[in-house]
């Protein structure tokens, strides 16, 4: 977006971000220094964004991990790319071999619920695909820091102090000690400004980085996972790694006034952000702080996710398609739902995650929307003994019922949380964003974008402004710093508002835009996070 068309609020001028060499934005300092050190050594957007994501696995892993899965938006030589490096289940799982066990429903933790990691495929297939520089030149900067060490960020520190209280909580059994044993060396984790290292897990990232990511699939690191998962009886095989292979898809878009919001098709839940938008661009909105703005957007999220939570899953499953969510009939149909008073739509409760975002931009014009996430925090709360591999968990979003089109099965993707956005204006890129935070982000999504569309606002501010988050049924978690008298408005429409005590749950976000005349990129990093703008 051009930099005239937004406000320039005082207080959030003093914090957007211009420049027009290259520009790297993320929840962690570190990881964004890496990625501008890249394209400082002639790198482009790619290299700077496998370098980013690579470092947060190791500087930020409260929210992702070399076990993670990762999307990604690709604008490059002025098209647009979309890869789903997410996993699927493994081949030897199914509802029935879970009855079999005894088991009646997906638990968080433990081998039930692992897939195969997608994100050291995405850094191989980014870099084969569009990079300039190896996988050992980018991730340099992720295996220094996991050799020699690094002081952790305040916001990652309280993150790990929270997952480390759950997995002594809520975890039994020594197939879980090795997540101690890596990140809680000491009896406890680091606090905020403690230095800590993982050389596992440098050694892991120095073996992809050398073999292209072969190794995490069908090398040593694919025996390890596989000789781990057969000593505690998980279903993960080194057959499922050496099957799985990222697939690069379209990005699927909606018109939202004059603008292109693009996100990734299934099996990712941006669906559900296009379909509230299709629906939110019938409306007029002509104040961001008001009671008609927040009760309509909250009435489309919630349709948005009862449809999207019911039928979005791999696309090879779908019993619906992309173009039938999309259409003006669907949105019309939302629209003449959405009322006075509060709806409580069919749908299930949504779980908090944890998730990376960064974005990347380079003088060429080329530009990144990359996630990477764990899933629920660190994960399935097992680490591969030896590597530094923290596993995701991302199968406890099946469901078990047989019926439901999201249903276990086996070698399946599931329905997923994170979620890439690219906006672009007639045939011009304006630039990636993100929201990082498990149901939280295509809430997000509309969030921010309306800010920044409807309301004028500059990227900072669009991330700066107070949040809500739909939680489930007639239920709305607002932030404090939303006005007293829009949250009591809402109340009264029947919304069930609880104000929340801290802001950890409405989402990390990440935006770039550029400038088509001139090329100027102005970058915003998200204040609820420890997040950074590098840019020279």
């Amino acid at each position: 977006m051009k930099a005239d068309t937004f406000q320039y609020p005082y207080e959030s001028r003093r914090m957007v971000y211009h420049a027009a060499n290259g520009m790297v934005a993320t929840s962690q300092p570190l990881a964004a220094q890496a990625g501008l050190a890249i394209l400082q050594k002639g790198g482009n957007a790619v290299d700077a964004a496998i370098a980013t994501a690579a470092c947060l696995t190791v500087v930020e892993p409260t929210s992702n991990g070399i076990g993670s899965d990762a999307f990604a938006i690709v604008w490059i030589k002025d098209k647009l790319h979309g890869l789903n490096a997410s996993g699927p289940s493994p081949a030897g799982i199914s509802i029935e071999a879970l009855h079999q066990r005894g088991i009646t429903e997906i638990p968080k933790y433990g081998w039930v619920p692992v897939t195969v990691p997608g994100a050291p495929s995405a850094w191989a297939a980014l870099a084969k695909r569009f990079g300039r520089l190896s996988l050992t030149e980018t991730l340099e900067p992720a295996i220094n820091y996991a050799r020699n060490g690094f002081p952790v960020s305040p916001v990652c520190g309280f993150a790990w102090q929270l997952g480390f209280d759950k997995y002594r909580e809520e975890t039994d059994g020594k197939s879980f000690s090795h997540w101690f044993d890596t990140f809680a060396p000491n009896g406890r984790p680091p606090r905020a400004g403690e230095k800590w290292c993982s050389p596992d897990h440098a050694d892991t990232l120095d073996l992809i980085a050398r073999t292209d990511a072969a190794a995490f699939y069908r090398g040593e690191l694919a025996e390890k996972i596989d000789a781990f998962s057969r000593q505690y009886d998980g279903f993960l095989r080194a057959d499922d790694l050496a099957a799985f292979q990222p697939v690069w898809v379209d990005p699927i878009s909606v018109n939202y006034r004059d603008y292109t919001v693009w996100e990734i098709p299934p099996n990712g839940q941006g669906l559900v952000a296009l379909m509230a938008l299709n629906t939110l661009k019938g409306f007029s909105f002509t104040e961001k702080d008001s009671i008609e703005t927040l009760h309509k957007q909250i009435e489309a999220v919630k349709l948005a996710f009862a449809k999207g939570m019911h039928d979005i899953t791999d696309p090879a499953h779908m019993r619906t398609t992309v173009a039938d969510h999309l259409s003006e009939k669907v949105a019309q149909q939302h629209r003449a739902l959405i009322r006075e008073e509060a709806l409580a739509p069919e749908s299930s409760q949504p779980n908090l995650s944890g998730t990376v975002y960064l974005c990347t931009a380079d003088a060429e014009g080329n530009m990144v929307s990359y996630i990477q996430s764990n899933y629920m925090g660190f994960g399935s709360g097992l680490v591969v003994p030896g590597t530094g591999i923290a596993l995701q968990n991302r199968g406890h979003n099946f469901s078990i019922d047989p019926d439901h089109a999201n249903c276990l099965a086996p070698a399946k993707r599931t329905y997923h949380t994170i979620i890439p956005g690219f906006l672009t204006r007639g045939k011009e890129a304006v630039g990636p964003f993100g929201v990082m935070g498990g149901f939280m982000q295509p809430q997000g999504h509309v969030q921010v974008l309306m800010n920044m569309i409807d309301f004028g606002l500059n990227p900072q501010a669009a991330l700066d402004a107070p949040r809500w988050q739909w939680i489930q049924d007639k239920t709305v978690e607002v932030e404090h710093a939303l006005p007293q008298h829009l949250a009591q408005a809402l109340q009264a429409r029947g919304h069930d508002i609880h104000v929340a005590l801290d802001n950890l749950g409405f989402g990390r976000g990440q935006i770039i835009c550029r400038d088509p005349q001139t090329g100027v990129l102005t970058g915003a990093s998200e204040p609820r996070t420890d997040g950074m703008v590098a840019a020279y």
